[in-house]
């Protein structure tokens, strides 16, 4: 039988824009999906978080704002998280869309995203002391580049000095198969020292790698 497989990145969201952070947790669902009635695949989805569940096709993007969500994994001894806003697509065209290029990108939605580091990290042979800083990015049609400034508290890019940044990378950018519909962040596990942060939306995907020094 075809089987539903989920996992919840965030089992809360906060439907405004400057909500406090929510503890992350993952729950793992498994259901027979021929012998789910109605009311058990309303129960189910209740208990999944929202913006997964339009990426995962459960249930139509309605909901025009966007929720405040976080990742969390740890690699080696660090833990990484990261808390932002998380806007949906919903038709709209994105990239050079609602999202321009060559410009500084929040990247996110309302306030900065914010990438915490529990221990100092090394990101294209820098060394990034552990604490909380703002992840923005210069979106491009064949490059990006993703910035670790030291200051998270900042609504969109207003506030944004090239000055404060740490780091720089310019990656390229991969095309995804399916659309993400509500972006994403995922902290890649690629080995015990070695992890990268993630964001996934529309049909595009960014990476930037990091290192546990």
């Amino acid at each position: 039988m075809k089987k539903i497989l989920i996992t919840i990145l965030s089992a809360t969201l906060l439907f405004s824009c400057g909500g406090a952070n929510k503890e992350t947790t993952e729950v793992t669902l498994e259901a027979e999906a021929e012998e789910l009635s109605n009311l058990e695949k309303e129960h189910l989805l209740e208990k999944v978080a929202y913006a997964d569940s339009v990426n995962a096709g459960l249930i139509e993007d309605t909901f025009k704002g966007s929720a405040r969500r976080e990742a969390i994994r740890s690699i080696g001894d660090a833990t990484v998280t990261i808390n932002y806003g998380s806007p949906g697509k919903r038709g709209r065209v994105i990239w050079n869309g609602l999202v321009s290029y060559d410009q500084v990108w929040v990247s996110g939605s309302h306030w900065a995203t914010a990438v915490t580091f529990s221990e100092d990290v090394v990101i294209n042979d820098v060394e990034v002391p552990a604490g909380m800083y703002g992840f923005f990015t210069i979106p491009g049609r064949e490059e990006w580049t993703l910035i670790i400034n030291k200051h998270y508290d900042q609504h969109l890019a207003d506030e944004y000095d090239e000055a404060d940044d740490l780091v720089r990378v310019s990656v390229k950018p991969n095309d995804l198969d399916n659309e993400v519909q509500r972006l994403t962040y995922e902290v890649d596990k690629v080995s015990d020292t070695e992890g990268a942060i993630s964001l996934s939306w529309d049909q595009v995907k960014v990476s930037m790698p990091f290192s546990i020094k």
